[in-house]
């Protein structure tokens, strides 16, 4: 890699109509020039792109805006933390180039153009707050430089999209799937946590922020001369986890288990070392609970979640079986327990099993278990199920107590922001949470 890339950022997608404002002079498929308020939808095939008045401006099957003097774009109702417990709108604004492209569903895409250090920039604000320490927004910025490169260079690979196990699960006793990024096809990455953040200059880009980007500026996380698949969440709850058990059924010595603190914590192994764990409250880096702290790592809408490091979901029978029923499309009767077959070192159980008075399955791997048993996502895996019978002995509500918020797999994100705090580098950083990688610069 001898320079920067630019990146084609996927913004919107499965639109049918796109709102925005061109702040500022854009010229429209290097034909005309086009300021204010617009709207695009596809019409016969094409796009037909108008102005504030309704006015057609194009009707092409592309359509380019490319800024002229630095001009900025801004697009309306944006969806964030897309299927997640924080989901909603946003008005965002973005600098770069603005293409509106026709997917295979005949719906809208729109894709900004940037530059790999601007992107870098905005994704740092979007993770975690712009305001946290310096040396914490310089470690994110080179993880999130290095998976954002090790994703490209694997596309197509076969290191991305699902592995199903055989067979619908109406047919067999065990359904797992491993969630990886899909491969795109109209841009290189998504804007969403299904990838990485990237809000464009809506949130606060920080003189921080800058000065991550530019101190560590074409410097990667490299392993066995690889770039590194830098995986990160937002809390591990004491112990990350291993790759194998999320995406791919494969050993990646980077991305294995560690303790997010000084005490060398013990991989969980059996279901009372797993209670015991996510019943307590261990120390760790990313077990803080101080509100200053928070609000100078976390955005604003992550600062809802206030539980994160240990958490409690209770369901009534009938309202998990309704949430299983509509997250799987199986009837499995009255839902009778919820029993963890397999966990990972973390806590966060790799295979569950969910017994009803009509079928009994096992499911996996962590990510589908959280979808399964949340009308959105859990916070994690990692829980513990205690449960309330009645008098029959038939279970009346479920009570799921977990530990951590995400995947858990690489860099901690509240434990690796708390560590700056501290006094950890980023080099040191990293290092803890990428064991046997080393920094490189490669352009």
């Amino acid at each position: 890699m001898k320079k920067e890339p630019t990146l084609r950022v996927g913004i919107l997608q499965g639109y049918r109509e796109v709102a925005g404002r061109l702040n500022g002079p854009f010229l429209i498929n290097d034909a005309r020039s086009l300021r204010g308020r617009f709207s695009a939808r596809v019409r016969e095939g094409r796009i037909l792109l108008a102005d504030a008045a309704g006015q057609e401006i194009i009707h092409e099957k592309e359509v380019r805006c490319t800024p002229l003097d630095n001009s900025t774009f801004t697009l309306l109702d944006v969806t964030i933390g897309v299927h997640f417990h924080w989901e909603r709108k946003q008005e965002q604004t973005f600098r770069g180039e603005l293409r509106l492209i026709i997917d295979e569903n005949d719906t809208l895409v729109a894709v900004n153009s940037i530059p790999l250090e601007d992107y870098l920039s905005s994704v740092i604000s979007s993770e975690m707050s712009a305001e946290a320490a310096l040396e914490f927004l310089n470690a994110h910025a080179i993880a999130s430089r290095s998976w954002l490169m090790s994703m490209l260079d694997m596309a197509g690979k076969g290191r991305h999209g699902e592995n199903i196990s055989p067979g619908p699960p109406l047919q067999t006793k065990e359904f797992i799937r491993y969630y990886h990024r899909v491969d795109h096809t109209l841009f290189d990455v998504c804007a969403d946590d299904h990838c990485q953040r990237y809000q464009g200059i809506t949130r606060l880009i920080s003189e921080n922020a800058r000065q991550a980007v530019e101190r560590t500026r074409g410097l990667f996380l490299v392993y066995n001369n690889e770039i590194c698949d830098a995986r990160y969440h937002k809390a591990c709850g004491g112990l990350t986890d291993n790759f194998a058990n999320t995406w791919e059924n494969v050993t990646v010595p980077y991305l294995t288990s560690v303790s997010d603190s000084a005490i060398p914590y013990d991989p969980i192994r059996t279901e009372d070392e797993a209670r015991q764990w996510i019943l307590g409250d261990a120390e760790a880096h990313c077990n803080t609970k101080d509100s200053n702290t928070l609000r100078r790592i976390l955005p604003s809408f992550d600062q809802e979640t206030t539980d994160f490091f240990r958490w409690k979901v209770t369901y009534t029978r009938i309202e998990l079986e309704e949430i299983i029923r509509e997250k799987s499309g199986m009837d499995f009767g009255n839902l009778l327990s919820l029993t963890p077959i397999e966990r990972g070192p973390s806590g966060r159980i790799v295979r569950l099993q969910i017994a009803g008075s009509k079928r009994t399955l096992t499911i996996g791997r962590e990510l589908e278990i959280r979808r399964w048993l949340s009308r959105s996502h859990l916070y994690s895996s990692a829980f513990v199920v205690s449960v309330e019978n009645d008098a029959s002995g038939l279970p009346v509500s479920f009570v799921l107590q977990g530990a951590g918020w995400g995947h858990g797999v690489g860099l901690c994100q509240i434990g690796a922001a708390v560590m700056a705090l501290k006094g950890f580098t980023a080099e040191s950083i990293l290092k803890h949470y990428f064991r046997g990688a080393e920094l490189q610069k490669l352009y």
